[in-house]
């Protein structure tokens, strides 16, 4: 296994403008490359947008969604991967053959489809389904999985893919600065993007705050540090449909430390070297080598009626 280099990316995307998302999308691509970066991922739903369609109904979402891989979106990432030659991971609504809906994630490079996952725990819209699997998958001598968002929240989503053999973990969100009961949660207000060039101090506060990165550093490294694994973060910045997103896309290793992270107020990349030996130098590698699922193995597969309650949703 050689050392990669990965770029985690930002952007203000437009609800439903394929085709204004997949050309900021090359844009970034583009600048990755020249920078020395072999893959670029990038936030949940970039292709299409995301909170918006939680206004749509059955019709106007599958109007939305596209086929994957022969969709015209994937067929364009595809082509941007294979005339800038780097890896793309980019997500965006799917509807299968049969008319099923779902949140998906990609990545491509120039030989086509690499991988394909599906959101475990969608919320955004009611017709959508949740995936039923994990994904692992060989990228450039690395294994890699993804989980998108509030996958990523539920801790046995990022054990189980760890234990699939992933060592990157993809995890595109659409996250932060959305009302819940905890202390200091809440929107920010659109005024302070509009106001960002005159004012970038408060904005950053907010950005940085309880609102935004200060909640995501309570759990976000405990992913990657528990794991021994790398995480690629990825996340929106500006205006998602009405609300204000903070970006702070990053890149964390094994020992859960942020290693290169995305600090303008405005789009951006960040890029990393991921080395091997981190992996097995991790603690989080000595504790999945020391666990006892003997000891705990029934009590995590008891039998559990799953229920998804998303605290700002509903929180106008």
């Amino acid at each position: 296994m050689q050392n990669i280099q990965i770029a985690t990316a930002q952007f203000e995307h437009r609800s439903n403008d394929k085709s204004y998302n997949l050309g900021v999308i090359r844009n970034l691509a583009a600048q990755a490359k020249m920078q020395g970066a072999q893959v670029i991922a990038f936030h949940e739903c970039s292709i299409t947008g995301y909170t918006f369609a939680r206004h749509l109904d059955k019709a106007q979402l599958t109007a939305v969604a596209e086929p994957i891989p022969e969709g015209e979106s994937v067929q364009e990432l595809i082509r941007i991967a294979t005339e800038i030659d780097i890896v793309i991971l980019a997500g965006l609504f799917e509807k299968t053959a049969e008319g099923v809906l779902h949140k998906a994630y990609v990545c491509v490079d120039k030989t086509g489809l690499l991988a394909k996952y599906r959101k475990l725990h969608p919320f955004i819209n009611p017709h959508l389904t949740p995936g039923d699997a994990y994904v692992v998958f060989d990228l450039l001598g690395w294994k890699c999985g993804i989980l998108i968002c509030y996958d990523n929240n539920i801790i046995e989503n990022v054990r189980a893919t760890a234990l699939l053999g992933a060592d990157i973990i993809f995890m595109p969100h659409v996250t932060m600065c959305t009302p819940s009961p905890r202390p200091g949660a809440g929107f920010v207000d659109p005024a302070l993007w509009k106001a960002k060039e005159e004012d970038p101090t408060s904005l950053r506060a907010e950005f940085d705050g309880l609102k935004g990165r200060s909640w995501l550093m309570k759990w976000l490294p405990a992913r990657a540090y528990d794991n021994g694994v790398y995480v690629v973060f990825s996340n929106p910045i500006g205006m998602d449909d009405d609300q204000l997103k903070n970006g702070c896309s990053m890149i964390i290793d094994p020992f859960g430390d942020v290693i290169a992270e995305c600090r303008k107020l405005g789009n951006d990349l960040a890029i990393a070297t991921l080395v091997p030996e981190k992996l097995q130098q991790s603690g989080g590698h000595r504790y999945k080598n020391a666990r006892r699922p003997e000891l705990y193995g029934s009590i995590i597969a008891a039998p559990h009626t799953a229920v998804q309650k998303v605290a700002w949703v509903g929180a106008e």
